[in-house]
């Protein structure tokens, strides 16, 4: 099974990234199917019905999201009403699911604690979801949305040979530590993002500097000009979920 995992989508520029360069993507890899972190689609923060409409008109298949997917309380309203959009499942009581199946793929989305909000344990909330998957599903990858590289790597070695893959998201820069474990699972601590290249991490560097000058309070907005598509593409073995190839890039655009 091939797979394509696009990093945060930021804004306008995240999405025109996408229109431009995914279906050059799609005809290169042939994927069966192509996911996408969408908590940063509208206006760098957050993701409105809107956005998700366009963004579905795409080559995308499923979307996950973050700690961001709740900036536009109006995603409470239509959360549970989509099939193919995940939130983290280790948040209690909330709009939405965590975890899905589809196209013979199991996608779970998850948190990281560290530096980040007091969650359910995101170790735990994957064994639960785990023992809830029909043993027929061996295709499995999670999102793992997270500040602390060290709790990204940590989930990984503790799902490997349970899960095909365990993808980053969060920091919006992309690592260059992409592996398969030895019990077939493979990792890349942080997919990267899709949105403006000129940037610090998808936003106006002049503000996001202001505010490390000040320490005061700063505006931020997502510049326009150059972009880029950051995204990992996966081989798995649908018989056995193990990963057979991992490899990560980011296009200029």
């Amino acid at each position: 099974m091939k797979v394509i995992f696009i990093g945060d989508i930021v804004g306008k520029p995240g999405r025109k990234a996408i229109r431009l360069a995914l279906p050059d993507i799609y005809a290169k890899y042939k994927p069966d199917i192509v996911i996408a972190n969408i908590e940063n689609a509208a206006g760098g923060l957050g993701v409105t019905y809107e956005k998700y409409e366009e963004l579905n008109d795409t080559a995308i298949d499923f979307f996950t999201s973050g700690n961001h997917i709740w900036h536009h309380k109006e995603v409470e309203k239509w959360l549970d009403d989509v099939d193919n959009l995940i939130r983290p499942a280790n948040y209690k009581d909330a709009p939405g699911r965590g975890w899905a199946i589809f196209k013979n793929t199991a996608i779970i989305n998850l948190e990281g604690r560290v530096f980040m909000s007091c969650l359910e344990n995101p170790f735990t909330t994957a064994d639960a979801i785990l023992k809830q998957i029909p043993d027929e599903i061996k295709v499995r990858i999670v999102d793992m949305h997270a500040e602390a590289t060290s709790e990204k790597a940590a989930l990984a070695w503790y799902l490997d040979g349970r899960v095909s893959a365990v993808i980053g998201t969060h920091t919006h820069v992309q690592t260059g530590d992409a592996r398969i474990f030895p019990q077939g699972t493979a990792f890349l601590t942080d997919a990267g993002m899709t949105g403006p290249m000129n940037s610090v991490i998808g936003m106006d560097v002049a503000s996001v500097t202001r505010r490390f000058i000040t320490q005061r309070p700063t505006r931020f907005s997502v510049p326009s000009g150059a972009k880029i598509l950051s995204y990992v593409y996966l081989e798995i073995d649908d018989r056995t979920g193990h990963a057979l190839k991992i490899e990560n890039k980011i296009i200029k655009i």
